[in-house]
């Protein structure tokens, strides 16, 4: 290799739509690279959180997510380099269909991530009631983009064994790519069940060493590990990232809690590295067992997760929500997305019950049926706030069954939306005293103002007490 390059072995999971088995078999390669004794690394395309949270279990160690849409093609690059596995195994899960962009052309697809990355793809095909036609999505991928490396196919939910030869026989004559692993058909409860926004959290799980064995099982028994490894290892060098020096304000003695525990989950780890990185301290908080706030916090991050599904108990926990509905009201700087926002209503309506939550928002939000918000968003800052300059543009991205109840009277909100929905009438970003709380949520590295607003928030609040 060239001096200043690297070549970790790597391999792009895809799919030609949602719910192939992606995340199914990316997990089990993780989990059984592991049990063979080789580093790993996980990283997932796009923006989410479970399926992220997913990997990190498997992997043993942070998943990162890589998305062009956000973050541009370069920091995605270099965030891969910096956070691989040098020797081992590199597993990046694809999302959606892997040619699916941001337009016609496919722009930011999983097949533009493996081509940035020069990464060989395995595809995963659902072969629910398809024989030979499966080789004609694996000619199609390859005829789209004769630029993309289509290494192998792995075929999920296979009925009988008269199937299974057929689809490979079909396949490999007429492609020339490798069938390297035939899943059978197991019910979703054996392995990665799932409810509302996708699948549920490893940290909800009631039974996750079942899962692990479940998992490990089904793909180590009927995968061809060798030979993906193998591919894995047959890939270019890339060149070494630079070191990362984006400027951040000084946060050495100041105090920013985060709430964290099975109800409140959603975090990119790059965001809280961030506020590391800086020299602040990050107080972890848990709104299901802290009597209250921690003493002399100097701001308070509120990310995502499912607050609906603990609403009970966390409406039982009186001390804690007080502790923070009078700390917000006083003026603590508090940033709240999607989950975290839902937590500072007055209350959440699900499935008939109400839970009554802090009240700093003079709204109360209901869980519905259908997604209320579910993509990218682009949002522009048009009114003064704690955290952004006014005339700022960034993007960020939304999913939630959930919506401020109709009828309700609006705080007032910083931020005009020009993509996606955002909390009401195309605004987003409710402000009260020095609280902020949308339902976009950011990542660090593709919006560096919200670590420097946040530290810049958290100074200001500290040099006043």
């Amino acid at each position: 290799m060239a001096p200043g390059t690297c070549n970790p072995p790597r391999i792009v999971l895809a799919g030609l739509a949602g719910d192939s088995g992606k995340t199914l078999v990316s997990l089990g390669l993780l989990l059984a690279a592991r049990e063979a004794g080789f580093p790993v690394a996980a990283f997932k395309k796009g923006p989410d959180y479970i399926d992220a949270a997913w990997l990190r279990w498997a992997s043993g160690r942070q998943a990162r997510n890589l998305d062009s849409y956000l973050m541009g093609f370069e920091k995605c690059a270099a965030s891969f380099v910096r956070h691989s596995a040098r020797e081992g195994l590199n597993v990046i899960e694809g999302n959606r269909g892997l040619f699916d962009g941001a337009d016609p052309e496919g722009t930011h697809s999983t097949a533009e991530l493996a081509k940035l990355l020069g990464a060989p793809v395995l595809l995963i095909l659902n072969a629910t009631k398809v024989t030979r036609t499966a080789a004609a999505f694996v000619l199609g991928c390859q005829y789209l983009d004769p630029k993309l490396h289509v290494s192998g196919v792995i075929l999920n939910r296979v009925g009988t064994v008269r199937q299974e030869r057929i689809l490979r026989e079909a396949i490999e004559n007429a492609s020339g790519v490798p069938v390297l692993g035939v899943l059978p058909k197991v019910r979703p409860e054996r392995v990665l069940p799932g409810r509302h926004l996708g699948l549920i959290t490893p940290a909800e799980h009631p039974r996750i060493g079942e899962v692990e064995a479940n998992v490990l099982t089904l793909v180590r028994d009927n995968v061809d590990f060798d030979r993906i490894l193998e591919i894995a290892r047959s890939t270019p060098p890339l060149p070494e990232p630079p070191v990362d020096r984006a400027p951040l304000p000084d946060g050495s003695g100041v105090r920013i809690g985060f709430v964290t525990d099975s109800a409140f989950t959603f975090y990119y780890p790059e965001n809280l590295e961030a506020i590391e990185a800086s020299g602040a301290q990050l107080v972890p908080v848990s709104p299901l067992e802290s009597s209250g706030l921690p003493p002399e916090l100097h701001a308070l991050y509120m990310g995502g997760g499912f607050p609906e599904t603990h609403g009970l108990r966390l409406s039982e926990n009186r001390a804690f929500l007080r502790s923070l509905r009078e700390t917000a009201l006083a003026g603590l700087p508090v940033y709240a997305e999607c989950g975290g926002l839902m937590l500072l209503a007055r209350a959440i309506r699900w499935k008939g019950e109400r839970y009554e939550m802090a009240g700093v928002l003079p709204v109360e939000v209901e869980v519905t049926a259908r997604p209320q918000g579910h993509g990218y968003t682009e949002l522009t800052v048009d009114r003064p706030n704690p955290f952004y300059p006014v005339g700022l543009r960034f993007r960020g991205h939304e999913f939630h069954y959930s919506r401020i109840v109709p009828g309700e009277e609006m705080p007032a909100a910083a931020c005009a939306v020009t993509r996606g929905a955002g909390s009401y009438d195309f605004r987003d970003g409710l402000v009260v005293e020095n609280t902020f709380a949308a339902y976009t949520h950011v990542h660090a590295l593709a919006t560096p103002e919200w670590a420097a607003g946040l530290l810049g928030a958290a100074r200001r609040y500290a040099d006043q007490a």
